[in-house]
């Protein structure tokens, strides 16, 4: 891991302040910044997304897909979870405790949005971390890449409509027209210039590729970091008169991240899955591709948005929460292949 992924969560608690700072001291430049928009998507946010999800699309190679057939089992486990489990069983998680639990403790007029931005969060499977947490547990290099790349092939089609679905039942108003262009702009259109980018790079070389993904990782993180920065300058105002919003939000992303990738394991145990296959399953099913669901969640609702605040936390645990499964899975290895 990088610096900059080892360190995540410290450059998002960093952010997190001088964001707040920056938005009590001076407003001004973040409401104009705010302002710039075109059939509601924020320019300057749209740009830093592109930054941020380029780099890492640019990882996959939809080549591998016909590589699924040799680990269908695992495969099957990990688009299970993905698309039948982790999104439902996050909308319950947030009508569970942000409906129901901590509402007397956050804004009623938030309620509705902070659901949203958990099940934005859930219903976009992991794609680039994902290839960090498959090398810390020895997972088969070839499974993650078939499997990512066949999630962000179902995801084009599969991300709107599923959103809908959770928001509808969730009684809380889609807006088909903004989710609509979201897919285009943050999954559709970065698909295509990073395919087209990689197809170049590859004419030039392995080395040019793995040259230019080295060179671009720390520019992809940077522009995540500044998004956040102009998050929490927007959304200072709330974090300063309730700071426990940010935990309260973490409670059901922790327990849905525990759940989703204990449940994966399992269930490739008991299909007799390997464990280089299984880890990785287990950890594509529990990560989230927070990148385009802080975009999202933007485009959707806005800045000030609790929507955006919940999928911003799940960017802030993510590193912490993601290396504790790495270990665990790490750790039950002999559990795992006992007969």
């Amino acid at each position: 891991m990088s610096i900059f992924e080892r360190y995540l969560t410290l450059w998002v608690f960093l952010c997190i302040i001088v964001g707040v700072i920056l938005g009590q001291t001076i407003p001004a430049p973040f409401h104009w910044l705010g302002s710039l928009e075109i059939a509601k998507v924020n320019i300057p946010v749209g740009l830093l997304i592109w930054v941020m999800i380029i780099p890492m699309l640019l990882r996959i190679d939809f080549g591998a897909l016909h590589a699924v057939r040799k680990h269908w089992r695992g495969i099957g486990v990990t688009l299970f979870i993905n698309w039948a489990i982790k999104p439902f069983s996050m909308a319950l998680l947030g009508w569970i405790f942000i409906r129901h639990l901590f509402a007397p403790y956050l804004p009623a007029d938030q309620l509705d949005s902070y659901i949203a931005g958990l099940i934005l969060l859930a219903a976009a499977p992991c794609t680039a971390m994902v290839f960090v947490w498959s090398r810390l547990v020895n997972g088969e290099p070839l499974f993650t890449l078939s499997q990512v790349a066949l999630n962000d092939t179902i995801m084009v089609f599969a991300f709107a409509p599923l959103v809908a679905l959770l928001l509808g039942l969730s009684a809380i108003v889609v807006p088909w027209d903004t989710l609509l262009v979201s897919v285009v702009l943050y999954i559709v259109i970065p698909v295509l210039l990073a395919q087209l980018w990689r197809k170049q790079l590859l004419a030039r070389g392995e080395d040019a590729l793995q040259r230019t993904l080295v060179a671009l990782g720390p520019i992809s993180i940077s522009a995540l970091l500044l998004t956040l920065v102009l998050l929490f300058a927007f959304q200072g105002k709330a974090i300063v008169e309730q700071p426990l919003v940010i935990l309260m939000l973490a409670v059901p992303i922790t327990i849905q991240v525990y759940f989703n990738s204990g449940l994966a394991y399992w269930l490739n145990r008991r299909a007799g899955e390997a464990h280089c296959v299984a880890g990785p399953s287990a950890l594509i099913g529990a990560s989230n591709f927070f990148e385009l669901a802080v975009a999202a969640a933007i485009s959707l609702f806005g800045f000030e948005s609790g929507a955006a605040l919940a999928t911003v936390v799940g960017v802030l645990i993510e590193v912490p929460v993601m290396l504790s499964v790495v270990y665990l899975v790490k750790r039950s290895r002999g559990w795992y292949e006992r007969t």
